[in-house]
């Protein structure tokens, strides 16, 4: 357990253009404990570290430092093509933020160059500008590194200029192996020189990162720094805990139908001029409720991110890192090491699917000794989910004050008039609320937090729904607390011109012949259209189906190959059994007296 004084970057032996950046870009005078001791380890003691931090403690200066002054303190300078540093992060949106931190340092360094190679984009434009530029550092997401590495490009040889590495940081190495990066990490491992320093760093350590520091770390130093919390409500004694200082969590608990009705009162009361994000549980939510908060708060300034809209997330990313104020509606994708600027507040709209997801979802606030403010959306049958996180992680939750919700029908009759307005706000209203409840039935809190405490007509309210969908769920579940809109649901029509004149053209062959187009005949008859919601199932049963065939497969290959090889040391050759003959023939004629003692043992090849 580290526990660093602190110290001030000057009392460092920095390279001038280091110290320049640090206390005219950052502004921060003295360090962290986690950068203190991952300098120190780095520079001073020569070690490779692995370190853990709470979420927002300054882990990308405690790497970024010590790699630009063992590049810049070479005896022989780094060639154009020469690799330095090599930075892996989970995700694109880490990785770019991880760039834009070092370009603020390469702005005061000469000659030094960096390049971002990241999954989505052509490689053949990050082959181009490599040979072109070259690039000293290297901050990469893991999938693209692979590639680089392992596809055969003509006149492009990455491994070569990876020779000189003087160091590798794997950057929240538990989202990475969680991720399944696991394979790409050891394929890139074994293109790396031994005599490099390696750092890995992360919020939280698992058994698959102490897993990792054995493989790619040689005699590491463990670096944990925690923050203090000045007191356990129960025990009354100061412990540990996993979130900043100066971040405040706080929960509510809320009922299924008046989660929305809630939210809405909650960022009018707060103030629009704050900074939020909103976390949800899956892409289909941010996309849905994205168009209904803009409905219902038109003044609000808002941006949406997941992990499906790919090349289109920079930009948005980049909009919402430079405004001023506003919200972000997005999913985990960025809960990990994202620092945006003055984010007063993170609400989480439901608790997240792992526990360890919470603090980092909460870290997006309150960063680096900034105040900041979050809030977990708590619903009846999920109030134990309160002391479940204080025991799993060590976060202590304080109930804010209760809100006054008198809007619940106005907010769902606006939600409902823009489903009826527009067809496609309909469809995004039905997948957003099965892809709810799939994703709650496979929380990992699935004991605490159980799918058939769920009210599912309130949460369906909630939602705005017109109707309930056929989804395997609610199958045979009687559903209170929820009133359908009585209307024909084929009137609904699509703002967009082209869509809606392609329903029409498919609504009246159905009227005609019975049949919608797009459905196939079979040896039965009709094959009926199949829900989303049943199509998923379908195929994710299948999917694991197929897997355990696989894995059965496998395992009967293994145990054949036992039983062969047990077979083959149990089996003797034609040759030893005439030997074994002749030997017992030997001993017959020895024991009947044909031979004589001298004649056996001559024969018998003892003399």
């Amino acid at each position: 357990m580290a526990s660093a004084p602190s110290l001030e970057w000057k009392s460092l032996n920095l390279s001038d253009p280091v110290l320049k950046t640090i206390e005219e870009h950052f502004k921060f005078k003295c360090m962290t404990p986690i950068q203190v001791e991952s300098i120190k380890n780095f520079l001073e003691k020569k070690k490779d570290v692995a370190a853990e931090a709470v979420t927002g403690s300054g882990k990308t200066l405690a790497f970024l430092v010590p790699m630009l002054e063992l590049i810049l303190k070479r005896s022989d300078p780094l060639k154009k093509h020469e690799v330095g540093g090599l930075i892996i992060s989970p995700t694109r949106e880490l990785a770019t933020q991880t760039s834009h931190v070092l370009s603020e340092f390469l702005n005061n360094i000469e000659g030094i160059t960096q390049m971002l190679t990241l999954g989505g984009n052509p490689i053949e434009t990050d082959v181009k500008t490599f040979n072109k530029n070259g690039a000293n550092i290297i901050v990469a997401t893991p999938g693209r590194l692979e590639d680089l590495l392992t596809r055969k490009i003509p006149n492009f040889h990455l491994h070569k200029s990876l020779k000189s590495l003087e160091m590798l940081i794997l950057d929240e190495a538990d989202k990475l192996l969680e991720l399944g990066f696991e394979k790409s990490i050891n394929t890139v491992l074994q293109y790396l020189p031994t005599q490099r320093r390696t750092g890995l760093f992360s919020a939280t350590q698992t058994k698959q990162v102490a897993l990792l520091v054995k493989a790619g770390l040689r005699n590491p130093i463990m670096v944990i720094v925690k923050e203090k919390h000045c007191l356990n409500p129960k025990s009354n004694q100061v412990e540990s805990i996993s979130t900043p200082l100066a971040l405040q969590n706080y929960y509510t608990i809320c009922e299924a139908d008046k989660k929305l009705a809630f939210l809405v009162t909650f960022l009018k009361k707060n103030g629009l001029n704050s900074k939020y994000m909103l976390f949800l549980s899956t892409c289909a939510c941010v996309e849905y409720f994205s168009i209904i908060l803009k409905n219902l708060i038109p003044e609000i300034n808002l941006f949406s991110l997941h992990g499906k809209m790919n090349n289109k997330r920079y930009k948005i990313f980049e909009l919402f890192y430079k405004a001023e104020k506003g919200i972000l509606l997005c999913t985990d994708v960025m809960a990990r090491g994202v620092d945006i600027p003055e984010v007063n507040w993170v609400i989480q709209y439901d608790p997240p699917s792992n526990a360890s997801s919470f603090v980092h979802r909460a870290g997006r606030t309150a960063r680096v000794g900034k105040n900041g403010s979050s809030l977990v959306i708590l619903m009846p049958n999920e109030d134990a989910y309160v002391h479940f996180i204080y025991s799993n992680q060590k976060v202590i939750l304080e109930l804010i004050p209760e809100l006054e919700i008198n809007n619940l029908d106005q907010v769902v009759a606006k939600v409902r008039k823009c489903q009826l307005k527009d067809r496609t706000v309909f469809d995004k209203a039905n997948k957003a609320f099965v892809s709810y409840i799939q994703a709650y039935s496979k929380h990992e809190c699935h004991l605490l937090l159980r799918i058939k405490d769920l009210e599912f007509g309130k949460l369906a309210t909630s939602f705005g729904l017109l109707r309930l969908p056929k989804m395997p769920e609610l199958k045979n579940k009687v559903i209170n607390n929820f009133i359908p809109v009585e209307i024909d649901f084929n009137s609904i029509k699509y703002q967009n011109n082209e869509r809606e004149e392609s329903r029409q053209k498919k609504l009246k062959n159905y009227l005609e012949t019975g049949i919608w187009p797009g459905q196939i005949k079979n040896k039965k008859g009709l094959k009926q259209t199949v829900a989303w919601a049943d199509a998923k199932q379908k195929k994710l049963e299948k999917r694991e189906k197929r897997k355990k065939k696989k894995e059965l497969r496998k395992q009967m290959e293994l145990e054949g190959k036992a039983k062969e090889k047990k077979k083959r040391e149990q089996t003797f050759s034609e040759a030893e059994l005439n030997d074994l003959a002749k030997d017992i023939a030997l001993m017959k004629k020895l024991k009947s007296k044909k031979i004589s003692k001298e004649q056996f043992d001559m024969e018998f090849g003892e003399v």
